[in-house]
């Protein structure tokens, strides 16, 4: 299965999901240094509500993730 098939049914399956490799294709901030360092420590931060991992691969709820920015970034 290639990456573009993977990314359809993905987004067929669970919503509008990007992969983290592809973050930066999409929007130009957070980098993907920062976003795997947010990962990493995802079960600190509140990150886990955004991140999906299936298999191998991690995937990040757009969404979810500018919400958990409105509400990390107040404190």
């Amino acid at each position: 299965m290639n990456t573009k098939e993977f990314k359809a049914q993905v987004e067929k399956k669970y919503g509008r999901y990007i992969l983290l490799t592809e973050w930066n294709n999409y929007f130009d901030y957070p980098k993907i240094g920062t976003l795997r360092a947010l990962v990493f420590n995802a079960h600190k931060n509140g990150f886990n509500k955004v991140v999906r991992r299936i298999g191998s691969r991690i995937v990040i709820n757009v969404d979810a993730y500018f919400e958990w920015l409105e509400e990390y970034g107040k404190q």
